[in-house]
């Protein structure tokens, strides 16, 4: 448990207890993101800006010079772009890899800026900096127009709910300073824009290499009678957060003082949060009120949006980490199931079916993807037929979570509505998705209390109930092995149930093919269908291939601790192919049976299973003999 020093004289009514206004300084604050397709200025243009605005030290200035000279564009001038290029791969390639963020003050406003590559497989990278953006710089060459990426990155955008765009239409100096270039470039923009929904787009010509339009208005375009990149930047107005909004609180983290008081740490999402209102603790309902507030340290009787606070309940109600105070007489929403659209990172496609890590607000839950409903274009958004997400792809799915999750679409907070799927092997960020809503099938299915549970039906057979998962490749040995099991355990007086991988394709799941996302769905029922016969007390025997890690991984959460076993028959695949009794592996081989696990298919061999069966050491019955042993252990 953490610690931390709380001033509480706030709570005996001593001073000093503020209002803990937002500041001046706090509401000029703006983040922005530069974007666009690749060699388009983004670099350019936000180290000129940082240049001329004079937040280059004279020690940053003179290494840009020696960098400028070394690996620079501009012919031995000074190089902008390199202000921001900081990585050695990109001076060498002359492109942006990873997002540089960069602090700017000016007389009249404080700015983060965050500049984005531009190539497609840093499509990521671009999404991370606009989903904390107020404010998007969208940079064209005048050369080549709207390109498909810029579209993309729009209609990324518009998902992270990002309202206001200055479009820049870059190297106007190469374009001649057509207006006509200018005109046609920000009309078809504007257009897509407002398609999109966002509706605050202000076009400025812009040639950063040469710094004209980029802190002052230059002559050589005369016909634009607009402001410079830097004075729309420094006056645009964005939307500041709103007070007036229900109170929504996610808790980060629970605290102690020094008298070992209990505090709940987060920072304000939405609303306003005073010493006495009445809350509830979101998703469980619990009622309680504020006793004692701490915004920085000092006692407080009020906080805003976006101010981290520290406060103390008058009730001891369950509440820490993943939970949301929120206002009683406007809860927020909860459920276990939502319509979401996700934006996907992986190389990996996304499958529906396949389960993943799911991070909102300060609650990370389990989560399958149910159903994916749509792709979207990638320009105008609009839906189109998909069985699975591709790298870069968005699409609108629907998710189930292993609990019940308090949120708020997105559109209303991006806090309590903005969301992350990691993949629970690699731990690696594979998308980034926005709630739409809720499904209310969520709300009116409920457990139905049984009296005749697990543990009584499994008393009666006088068994422990047992999930026996046999994976490895077709014509292994699997279902050989699992009968010779099953007949062992049956004379021993067990009951038991083997599902074979061909024989439940011929009923339950003679709908799916052999595609990936096929696979994924045949196994999520196999799994739950396990699950239903171990309620049943039996001892159950799964013979599938099983190629993937992630679905083994997923069928092994819906048991107890102790109560899945792996088992890896482990056939080398030249032995496979060999015995062929079906035929099968001849067929993938003359390319008449596609998707064949082996051949043109993947197969992930278990990490650590809990009985690896070499079929190369002994034979199928000494094999189901070391199953039974680990079984009646």
């Amino acid at each position: 448990m953490n610690s931390m020093a709380i001033d509480k004289r706030s709570r005996s009514g001593e001073t000093p207890v503020s209002e803990s206004p937002v500041t001046n300084h706090q509401s000029r604050f703006l983040r922005l993101i530069a974007c666009g397709s690749v060699d388009d200025g983004k670099s350019t243009l936000i180290g000129r800006l940082l240049h001329e605005a004079g937040r280059v030290p004279d020690d940053e200035r003179a290494a840009l010079a020696r960098a400028s000279a070394a690996h620079g564009t501009r012919g031995g001038e000074i190089d902008y772009a390199l202000l921001l290029d900081g990585l050695d791969a990109e001076r060498e390639q002359g492109i942006t890899i990873d997002v540089a963020w960069r602090h700017l003050q000016t007389a009249r406003r404080r700015f983060l800026i965050a500049d984005c590559p531009g190539h497609v497989q840093y499509t990521r990278n671009m999404a991370t900096g606009a989903s904390v953006a107020d404010l998007a710089i969208v940079l064209v060459d005048a050369t080549k127009g709207l390109l498909p990426q810029t579209f993309r990155h729009v209609a990324i955008l518009s998902l992270f709910g990002v309202r206001h765009v200055l479009l820049a239409v870059n190297k106007m100096d190469r374009a001649g300073y057509d207006q006509a270039v200018f005109d046609a470039i920000a009309t078809r923009f504007r257009a897509h824009a407002e398609k999109l929904g966002v509706p605050d787009v202000v076009a400025i010509p812009v040639a950063a290499a040469v710094g004209d339009n980029v802190t002052v208005r230059s002559p050589a375009i005369g016909w634009y009678h607009g402001p410079s990149v830097l004075e729309h930047l420094e006056t645009v107005a964005t939307d500041a957060p709103d007070a007036s909004l229900p109170l929504r609180l996610p808790l980060q983290s629970v605290l102690r003082d020094g008298d070992g008081g209990r505090w709940l740490a987060g920072t304000v999402a939405a609303g306003t949060l005073r010493v006495g209102d009445a809350v509830r603790v979101e998703p469980a309902g619990a009622a309680s009120r504020i006793a004692a507030l701490v915004v920085s340290g000092t006692g407080a009787v009020c906080a805003r949006a976006g101010q981290a606070v520290a406060v103390q309940l008058a009730d001891e109600v369950d509440a820490g980490r993943g939970h949301v105070l929120a206002a009683p007489d406007a809860p927020v929403a909860h459920s276990d199931q939502v319509v979401a659209d996700v934006l996907w990172f992986d190389e990996a496609p996304l499958l529906p079916g396949r389960r993943y890590q799911l991070k909102i607000g300060t609650r990370t839950v389990g989560a399958r993807i149910s159903e994916l409903k749509s792709r979207h274009d990638p320009e105008s958004l609009q839906p189109l037929a998909a069985k699975r997400l591709e790298f870069n792809e968005i699409g609108e799915l629907v998710l189930s979570f292993d609990a019940v999750v308090a949120f708020t679409p997105y559109a209303e907070s991006a806090a309590l509505g903005g969301f992350i799927l990691v993949d629970p092997l690699t731990r690696a960020t594979v998308g980034a998705g926005m709630i739409r809503h809720g499904l209310r099938r969520a709300d009116n299915i409920h457990w139905q209390a049984l009296d005749v549970d697990r543990k009584l039906r499994a008393a009666l057979k006088g068994q422990q109930p047992r999930c026996v998962w046999f994976t490895g490749l077709s014509g292994a040995g699997k279902s050989t092995i699992a009968n010779l099991v099953e007949r062992g355990l049956l004379a021993r007086g067990l009951h038991t149930y083997l599902l074979d991988g061909d024989n439940v394709r011929h009923g339950l799941n003679r709908d799916l093919g052999f595609t990936d996302e096929d696979r994924v769905e045949n196994l999520r029922r196999v799994a739950e269908v396990a699950k239903l016969m171990t309620d049943a007390g039996l001892i159950v025997l799964v013979s599938f291939i099983s190629p993937f890690r992630a679905e083994r991984r997923a069928a092994r959460t819906l048991f107890d601790e102790g109560e899945f076993l792996e088992v890896f028959v482990d056939t080398p695949l030249a032995d496979a192919e060999r015995r062929d009794v079906k035929g099968l592996y001849a067929k993938a081989r003359r390319g008449e049976l596609p998707n064949f696990t082996g051949i043109d298919s993947p197969y992930e061999p278990p990490e650590n299973a809990e009985l690896v069966l070499d079929t190369r050491g002994a034979g199928a019955e000494a094999l189901a003999e070391q199953v039974i042993a680990r079984l009646l252990d």
